[in-house]
């Protein structure tokens, strides 16, 4: 992950940010209760993808929002956000506003969505992160990035980028990508994919994915 350009903090910062930190009451953020990482694709151009740190909380049992960062740590650049709504939802939506929306399904299923843990994992972790997925595996997300990361951008630029998910093997180098993220974070997608295959499919609304329809990266 590359530095963000800048003067270091000064002690002025530093100050006003611990003053900030023991008076002010951070609700929005503490609501957060789940880091999920996985890949998104840009809509406009399948040919580039992004590792995606989520940190999520829920509004209501049918509706997350997610704050997507480039990296796990202190100095990790939030790039976008996500929304993750049921399908009961999704379905009320109009046909126009669901093309913009993408399942969760391969993401599940393949071993790519995972919820890092500690450096040691538990058969305690593995079972809450598989508990996870399946309440994550129908949901339907809608996700922009604002800053390009990927192609080098200081700072962000431009409009908002629409994001989706792979959907489907063959569409990118799954083994060098996810297992290169697999190395960092100590796991094993075959292992998530097994420990997953007794997770039930959903269906998959015919609206959404829209902007993934024939992407094709061997």
């Amino acid at each position: 992950m590359k530095e963000t350009p800048g003067d270091p903090l000064s002690t002025k910062s530093k100050v006003l940010e611990t003053g900030s930190g023991l008076v002010q009451d951070f609700q929005p953020v503490k609501q957060i209760c789940a880091h999920l990482n996985a890949f998104h694709v840009y809509a406009s151009n399948p040919t580039r993808f992004v590792e995606t740190n989520h940190y999520c909380s829920h509004l209501t049992e049918d509706v997350r929002q997610c704050i997507l960062y480039d990296g796990p740590g202190p100095s990790a650049r939030l790039i976008g956000i996500e929304y993750m709504i049921t399908p009961k939802l999704y379905e009320s939506l109009p046909r126009e506003e669901r093309q913009l929306w993408h399942s969760h399904v391969f993401e599940v299923k393949s071993g790519m969505l995972i919820m890092p843990g500690p450096s040691v994992l538990s058969s305690a972790w593995e079972a809450a992160e598989t508990k996870e997925m399946e309440d994550g595996i129908s949901l339907y997300g809608k996700t922009y990035h604002l800053w390009q990361t990927d192609r080098g951008d200081a700072v962000p630029l431009g409009g908002p980028e629409l994001m989706v998910s792979f959907t489907r093997e063959g569409q990118f180098d799954f083994e060098t990508n996810v297992g290169e993220r697999d190395a960092r974070f100590g796991v094993d997608y075959c292992q998530k994919k097994e420990a997953r295959e007794r997770i039930p499919v959903p269906e998959i609304h015919p609206d959404a994915d829209t902007a993934t329809e024939g992407l094709v990266h061997t």
